[in-house]
C-alpha cells in the first residue's frame, strides 16, 4: 500500500496563512493552479494533488522496480517530499504531471544506476521488433487465462518483461497520462523515439494478450 500522504510535512512546509489570501478551491482546479496555491501557502491544495496522482505515480514506480513494494513505498514518499521541498521554485511552464513524473523517473533511474552503473538494460532496444526478438517468457504464455483478475495479472506480467525504455514510455502514458511530447520531455528522448517505444510496447502487449481477451 502507498504510505499516507505527507500532509503534516506539507503543512509544515507551507508559509503562514497570513501570507496568502485564500480563494475557495474547486475540485476542477487544474493541477498547475493547485500547485501554485500550495506553493503560496494552501496545504489543502497539496491534498487534492496527492489524491489525483497517488495511484498512477505509485503504479509507475512499483512497476519500474519489479513489484518491490517496500522500496516503491519509500521512493514514492521521497518523490512527494521532493515536490514539497521544490514547491517555491515551481513554474507552470509545463504540465504538472510532466514535472511530477520527471522527479519520479529521476529517482527510478538513480536507483537502477546504483545497481547497474554501466548501463540500464533495454536502453538501446527501441529499434528492435519486440515481437520477433523479445518473446514473452513461457511463464507469461499460458494457453488460456479465464478473465478479470487473471487477465490483469497476465497483462502486468507482459508489461514487466518489456524492455526498460518501452516499459517506461508505456507506463508514463498509461499511468501518468502523459502524451508523446511530455514523455519526451521527461525521458530526454526525441519525439520519434518515444513514438517507436510506445508502438513496440503496444505491439508486444497485443501479441501477448492474443486469445486471452
Amino acid at each position: 500500500m502507498v504510505q499516507a500522504a505527507p500532509t503534516a510535512a506539507a503543512e509544515r512546509a507551507a508559509p503562514p496563512a497570513a501570507a496568502y489570501t485564500a480563494v475557495p478551491m474547486d475540485a476542477g482546479d487544474s493541477d498547475e493552479a493547485l500547485m501554485l496555491r500550495f506553493a503560496a501557502g494552501e496545504a489543502g491544495a497539496f491534498d487534492l494533488l496527492y489524491a489525483r496522482h497517488r495511484t498512477g505515480l505509485y503504479r509507475f514506480v512499483l512497476r519500474q522496480l519489479g513489484r518491490e513494494r517496500h522500496l516503491a513505498d519509500e521512493m514514492v514518499q521521497d518523490v512527494w517530499t521532493s515536490l514539497i521541498a521544490a514547491r517555491t521554485g515551481y513554474k507552470p511552464s509545463a504540465r504538472f504531471g510532466t514535472w511530477l513524473y520527471t522527479i519520479a523517473r529521476n529517482r527510478v533511474v538513480d536507483h537502477h544506476r546504483r545497481l547497474r552503473p554501466v548501463d540500464l538494460p533495454g536502453q538501446h532496444e527501441d529499434d528492435v521488433d519486440p515481437v520477433q526478438h523479445h518473446p514473452a517468457p513461457a511463464t507469461a504464455q499460458p494457453e488460456r487465462i479465464a478473465q478479470g483478475r487473471q487477465q490483469a495479472a497476465r497483462l502486468l506480467a507482459l508489461v514487466e518483461v518489456l524492455p526498460v525504455a518501452q516499459r517506461e514510455a508505456f507506463l508514463l502514458h498509461e499511468e501518468g497520462g502523459l502524451n508523446v511530447d511530455e514523455i519526451a520531455a521527461v525521458t530526454g528522448a526525441d519525439r520519434e523515439a518515444v513514438k517507436s517505444r510506445l508502438r513496440y510496447a503496444l505491439a508486444r502487449l497485443r501479441q501477448g494478450m492474443e486469445g486471452v481477451l
